[in-house]
Order: structure tokens, then C-alpha cells, then sequence
């Protein structure tokens, strides 16, 4: 690729046709490095004529105009499932259709629930065309290569008088499904899909296809794999990939919300299944609290998987602002060692086992990027899935990289920002060709990685690790829906414990809430 125009605004801009010079390098460079410089300042941003004034008056010179910098795409890998059968991605994407899961679920008893809401129109004529729909659903399932038994027929139950509240048949469904997600998963220890009635009767084939894929990564098994040459150090089955995120209260919930700490990780180097923790943490602390215990108990069932403890372990965290990246290695990679210390043998330690890598994932930012030429876009002019960015506008003396592995639906797409702030694994590995340098190992994976999120048949915007971090903590959210989204038909009490101090009486939430159910805690309950 000879270019992509770059800016930290907001706006849509046309493609750039300058080429890049030193003197366009060196000032995005001080932008970007340093936050107070004295006047005069010159900085590159979506032009707008209306406030040229305004930057005027405080000495801001404004060029209307993007930098280049330099950028690569990198290669697709090609989507194995069952049997011969390989798929190769397109803008990003791959469609299933004709083939069967890489390993197939056994699911011998199963059944469904109807929940019915007071006032909503039931899509069903009659019991007769439900039934008829879910046949349809069973045998899509079944041409997938799941191993199952006919459903065992149930009844239509209405639902709770308490989540009836609302006027919008959409907000009444809201307190129905996180009920539903708390008592499967806390209560009962139950697997379980939820899907809409309205959306489930007008399904086709390929809408039970993507519930499927549910299915399948919930009972255990892989319905995608890549080959394993594409994961470099992954595949010598040496190495766990472990994903944290830390959700916090929003706007209008509860005093007594806590925030909620999720950590997930892979059991094996197929990455596919990616068992989940949660634990309760005081409010709005990014730090996670008693990371050493939910780490522990990942490093045990790696073992128990693969009878050794891994020697490499790669870590995406996800969440973190830049002005806390000290803080991880300040807080949060002590409790990761500490956890590795009372678990590993002291022959392995001493040979300075296991080895880590910390890379922080970021969102939320405005760096946004634009092809220079018309052949080198996709069909929204946004950069071609798999586009690194590594130079002209990161970090000159750290490792950092802006990867957009995905196709972006509408709009501009957002690159996912990865900031390496620690490293004992690829600089010390050997680089071996096609790479060039331990970056270029570590971005194809990271790449790679983003074409296994189990729940799509395309490449996401983050790294499964990170993403499913994040999911597992929007799921806590769902059984802490009393005091993060309190309303006229939720309680805040249901959610919170009383705690007696010397002083009184407090209340805090209940870390129970969040206890997993020891029969689906190994599995993926939460996509």
C-alpha cells in the first residue's frame, strides 16, 4: 500500500492524493508526543472555515490538509472447517453454507421456553406453526453436524408481573432476558440461548445457522479453525491468550453499583473455547482486585486440558486509558505473577516460567485512517480489512500498532489501537520469514486471531481475547440489572447484601450474584 491519510478528528474527509514529507512527519510526531508546547502550535485536523477565527486568536496555525504515513495489509487466512472443507474470506467475511462445524456438540436432551409478554401479539397462528419452525431450527442444526435429540415439547408461560413494566414492548423484554441469563447461569447452572419470537418467526437458514454457532460454542465445541502455521508461537500448544476488561457503573445506576472485573482465557491452541471469571470490585476502579485468584483458576484448567502449565502467556487487556498503563504494570502484573507462584513448580520458575506479554486494547480513540488511491479502498473508501499501521503516527520509542482487521459495515471504520507494554515472549524469539522483526510476528497474530471470534462468520475489530473480556462483563450487567439500571419494575435491593460495620449498617452487592454456576463455568455461557 503507498499511503493512508491520517487524522485525529471525527469527520469523514476525502482520500489524500500528497504524498508524505519530513516536515508533515515531524509535526504530527510533537502533536501526538506533546501534550503542552508553546505557541505557535501547528497541528493537522479536518479543516472547518467557520473557526479558522478561533484558532487564530489562540495562535493555532491549521493546515487543512492529512498526513501520510505508511501502511500494510496483510493476509486473510484461510477458515477450515469440517473435514477438507476451507473457506477463504472476502472483504472480511466467509459464508457457511454447505459446511459443518470443525468439531460437532453432542446435545442429548433439550427443550425451549415461551415467555409470552401481557399485550403483545403473539407471531404464532398456533402451536402447530411454532412447532414447525422449530423443526426447521433442529435440522439446520443437525446439517451443521451437532449430534442431537428431538426437543422435548414444552408450554407457553407468561412472563413475570414485575417485568411487565414499560410502555415499549422492547423495554418489557429487557427485564425478561437478564432473569432468564441470572437464573440459568447463577441459579441453576443451565445452558441456554435466548432469541426473540418476532425475529424467530420469520428466520431463514442462515439466521439459525448464526444461533447455532451458539450452540455449538456453549456445548464445548470449536466451529471454526485456521490452520495452524497462522498462529506462529500458539501452535506448539505452549501458550495461553487471557483477555481482562473491568465494567463500570453508568449514568443512573444505583450508589451501591459496583464495577465488575471479567477474565477469560484460552484452554488450548485451537483458541476456541475461552471459559470466563467474574468478581465484584469497588466502584469505578479500572485496577482489577484478587487478579492473582481468577488467574489461578485458568492457569488449573489449562492443566487439566493439557496435563503441563503453560510456558508463554499473552495478555489483552482491554480498557485501559493511556494515562494508566503504568498502573498495569504497577498492579496488575504483580497479582499475575503472584498467581503464577503458588501454582508452577520452582524448576520452572527458575528457569524464569512462564514468560508473558501485556498488550493494551484500545477503542476509544480519534485516530482515523483514509486509502490514498481508489483501488487500495473498499466499497466504503474505508482502508481493506487487515490494514497495520506501526509507523509515522505511534510511538517512537515504544510498541504500539493500529490494526483494522475488520470491514466496517457503514462509516468510517475504527482501527483497534494496541500499546505493548510489556514483552518477554516475541522479542526474545527467533524471527523467522516472512517476518522481519518480532512487530511483524506479533501484529500477523493478533490479525489472525480476530478471524476466530466463534460467534460471527467474519473478522471483528478487536481480538477475541478483548472482546470476549467484554462481553462476559456485559453479561454481569445483566445480573446486576438491579442496581446498574434500576427501574420501576427492578429492585435495587434484590441485588445488594447488607454488611454491618462498626459504625452501622452498609450495603453492598452481593458477590454471589456473579458466582457462575459450577456446571456451566468452563464453558462459554455468555455469547
Amino acid at each position: 500500500m503507498r499511503g493512508l491519510a491520517w487524522t485525529t478528528g471525527n469527520g469523514k474527509a476525502e482520500p489524500s492524493t500528497n504524498g508524505s514529507d519530513d516536515n508533515d512527519l515531524r509535526c504530527a510526531s510533537l502533536h501526538i508526543t506533546q501534550r503542552i508546547l508553546p505557541p505557535p502550535v501547528v497541528v493537522y485536523w479536518v479543516s472547518i472555515p467557520q473557526t479558522r477565527l478561533l484558532y487564530q486568536a489562540f495562535d493555532v496555525n491549521v493546515i487543512p490538509k492529512l498526513i501520510t504515513v505508511p501502511g500494510r495489509v496483510l493476509a486473510a487466512p484461510d477458515v477450515k472447517y469440517a473435514g477438507t472443507q476451507t473457506l477463504k474470506p472476502r472483504f472480511g467475511s466467509w459464508n457457511m453454507q454447505s459446511v459443518q462445524f470443525v468439531t460437532k456438540a453432542e446435545l442429548t436432551k433439550w427443550s425451549y421456553l415461551r415467555i409470552s409478554l401481557q399485550g403483545v401479539r403473539s407471531p404464532w397462528q398456533s402451536d402447530t406453526d411454532f412447532h414447525q419452525k422449530l423443526d426447521s431450527f433442529q435440522t439446520v442444526l443437525k446439517n451443521l453436524g451437532i449430534r442431537m435429540t428431538d426437543y422435548m415439547i414444552c408450554h407457553e408461560c407468561p412472563a413475570p408481573t414485575d417485568s411487565d413494566s414499560g410502555d415499549r414492548a422492547g423495554t418489557r423484554k429487557t427485564p425478561v432476558y437478564n432473569r432468564v441469563k441470572s437464573t440459568c447461569d447463577i441459579k441453576e447452572g443451565i445452558l441456554n440461548v435466548c432469541v426473540l419470537d418476532l425475529k424467530f418467526s420469520r428466520a431463514n437458514d442462515q439466521h439459525f445457522a448464526n444461533v447455532g454457532l451458539k450452540f455449538n460454542l456453549k456445548l464445548g465445541s470449536r466451529n471454526h479453525a485456521l490452520d495452524l502455521t497462522r498462529i506462529g508461537i500458539l501452535r506448539k500448544k505452549k501458550t495461553m491468550v487471557v483477555g481482562i476488561d473491568v465494567t463500570h457503573p453508568s449514568p443512573g445506576s444505583s450508589s451501591s453499583a459496583p464495577s465488575v472485573a471479567g477474565v477469560v482465557a484460552s484452554v488450548d491452541e485451537w483458541l476456541n473455547q475461552w471459559p470466563a471469571d467474574l468478581r465484584i470490585q469497588t466502584a469505578r476502579q479500572e485496577m482489577v482486585d484478587s487478579l492473582d485468584i481468577l488467574f489461578k483458576s485458568h492457569l488449573r484448567l489449562w492443566e487439566k486440558r493439557n496435563g503441563s502449565l503453560p510456558e508463554n502467556i499473552i495478555i489483552y487487556r482491554d480498557g485501559v486509558s493511556e494515562d494508566q498503563y503504568d498502573v498495569v504494570l504497577k498492579d496488575e502484573l504483580p497479582a499475575l505473577r503472584k498467581g503464577c507462584e503458588d501454582i508452577y513448580p520452582a524448576t520452572m520458575s527458575k528457569a524464569g516460567k512462564p514468560r508473558m506479554t501485556i498488550a493494551i486494547v484500545g477503542k476509544r480513540h480519534n485516530t482515523r485512517f483514509y486509502p490514498t488511491r481508489k483501488e487500495e479502498a473498499d466499497r466504503s473508501w474505508n482502508p481493506q480489512n487487515g490494514t497495520v499501521v506501526d509507523r509515522g503516527v505511534t510511538e517512537a520509542r515504544n510498541w504500539d500498532f493500529f490494526l483494522q482487521a475488520h470491514t466496517a459495515i457503514q462509516g468510517t471504520a475504527r482501527p483497534a489501537h494496541y500499546y505493548l507494554v510489556y514483552d518477554q515472549i516475541f522479542r526474545q524469539q527467533q524471527v523467522k520469514a516472512p517476518f522481519q522483526s518480532a512487530a511483524d510476528a506479533f501484529e500477523d497474530l493478533t490479525h489472525n486471531l480476530c478471524y476466530l471470534f466463534g460467534r460471527r462468520t467474519k473478522a471483528v475489530s478487536r481480538c477475541p481475547p478483548a472482546y470476549y473480556a467484554d462481553l462476559v462483563c456485559d453479561k454481569a450487567r445483566c445480573y446486576l440489572s438491579g442496581i446498574f439500571a434500576p427501574s420501576a419494575g427492578t429492585s435495587p435491593s434484590a441485588s445488594i447484601a447488607p454488611t454491618s460495620t462498626g459504625g452501622g449498617s452498609a450495603q453492598v452487592p452481593d458477590s454471589n450474584l456473579v458466582k457462575i454456576h459450577q456446571n456451566v463455568r468452563d464453558a462459554m455461557f455468555y455469547v
